[in-house]
């Protein structure tokens, strides 16, 4: 909400932000990188720019990417993205840069954001809908400190484990799959240029490699609980050979599905010549930072509703998606730049902000974009996770036809940085 600074229309507008965790802030970067972090979208890093966040990020660390590789561990099926004119695809950027870049620009607002840190919410007290004879239009919130709030709209950013959407009774369609996530971050053989992110399909899940700097990336390994368990009890040796073989082995091959890929991939060729593009190798991985190593399950949900009377759910509060498109923070952002924009609106003409005539428009627009993709991000997990051979020689031949034709490449590269 730090939109406020800059949007006139909120000039009047008292904002509270609730913190379960401890003020972060830094003005310079630990040597060693973060386990955890975020590929940022062309469109987020404009959101962040919009209200000055981006200036700190990248005073303080990020690394761009320009070029992005996936492909199967099944075939010799692969997809290239990249752009003509070499603008920046994304940036991988550590989580601690992004909430320090946030809370100088909180400090920046101070007079019309008050952030309560280490502050935990107990309960709830909704207002009847606007059509009932109540006449209170605030939602009241106690604190576990016994201090309380009250707020003409209420604002869940409050994880996938929302209370916010549980106290409201909004219903959340969730999926447990049967993978966890490893992460670590990684030391080059040599040094590179390192501005690809690169993905391979294996058929225990995506191993990713996004880069940190020219000798370091951050690995983001999807794979059954067990295997996740067993990469983390790994000795640094054992670790570092199955990350490497996970990115160069064909064990997973079968000389049916390279000969059937071969013949579409020929025949793509002559119908156009240009449709292909040269495959590079990832980079070798040497050794893994001491301790960044960890897992987390992973899932998939939605929740029913984004919105109701007073009450507007953003980020993973509303909708929970698998890493394998690397979109997860990005749809929490976009989230909150619709949200901002209708609400600036709704300021502008006077209206109250927590009723459900602009907040329905908020939800019908990010509905129909988050859906959207957290089906199709489902459905490549389910393809994926399969070494049957019709299958796999569809995706095969599916993979293939996509990194031929660059405007339908193009529509795929425009929806995700958004």
């Amino acid at each position: 909400m730090t939109l406020s600074r800059h949007d006139i229309h909120f000039h009047d507008k008292k904002i509270a932000l609730l913190e379960a965790g401890p003020r972060k802030e830094c003005d310079h970067v630990p040597d060693s990188y973060s386990n955890r972090v975020s590929s940022i979208s062309p469109g987020s890093a404009t959101l962040l720019s919009s209200f000055g966040a981006w200036d700190h990020v990248c005073s303080l660390r990020l690394k761009p990417f320009r070029r992005m590789q996936v492909w199967d561990a099944c075939s010799e099926a692969m997809i290239v993205f990249e752009k003509d004119d070499l603008d920046d695809m994304g940036y991988i950027v550590e989580n601690d840069v992004i909430m320090s870049a946030l809370t100088k620009q909180l400090d920046a607002v101070a007079d019309r954001v008050e952030v309560f840190y280490r502050s935990r919410a107990v309960g709830y007290t909704w207002p009847l809908p606007s059509h009932s004879c109540d006449t209170s239009p605030w939602v009241q919130i106690e604190l576990a400190d016994g201090r309380r709030l009250q707020t003409k709209l209420l604002i869940g950013a409050d994880g996938h484990n929302s209370v916010v959407r549980k106290e409201a009774e909004i219903k959340n369609i969730e999926h447990r799959y049967d993978q966890s996530a490893v992460v670590a971050t990684l030391h080059l053989s040599e040094a590179t240029d390192n501005n690809v992110a690169w993905q391979r399909f294996l058929p225990t899940g995506p191993i990713a490699l996004l880069p940190l700097s020219d000798t370091a990336s951050s690995l983001v390994w999807s794979t059954s609980h067990e295997h996740a368990s067993e990469l983390l009890g790994m000795d640094e040796e054992s670790f570092v050979d199955s990350i490497n073989s996970a990115f160069w082995s064909n064990v997973n091959h079968s000389d049916f599905i390279d000969t059937a890929g071969a013949m579409f991939r020929s025949a793509i060729s002559l119908l156009k010549p240009s449709g292909t593009a040269v495959r590079q190798l990832p980079p070798s991985v040497a050794k893994v930072d001491p301790g960044s190593r960890a897992m987390f399950p992973l899932g998939m949900g939605h929740a029913t509703e984004y919105v109701q009377h007073r009450v507007a759910l953003i980020g993973d509060a509303a909708h929970r998606v698998h890493p394998l498109a690397g979109q997860g923070v990005n749809l929490g952002f976009g989230d909150i730049a619709c949200l901002a924009h209708h609400l600036s609106a709704a300021a502008f003409n006077g209206s109250d902000l927590g009723s459900l005539k602009h907040l329905l428009k908020f939800e019908t627009e990010r509905q129909r974009h988050n859906v959207s993709l957290i089906a199709a991000v489902d459905v490549l997990k389910r393809l994926y996770s399969t070494r049957l051979a019709p299958l796999v020689l569809l995706r095969t031949w599916g993979l293939q036809a996509t990194n031929a034709l660059p405007p339908v490449k193009e529509q795929i590269m425009a929806f995700a940085s958004k």
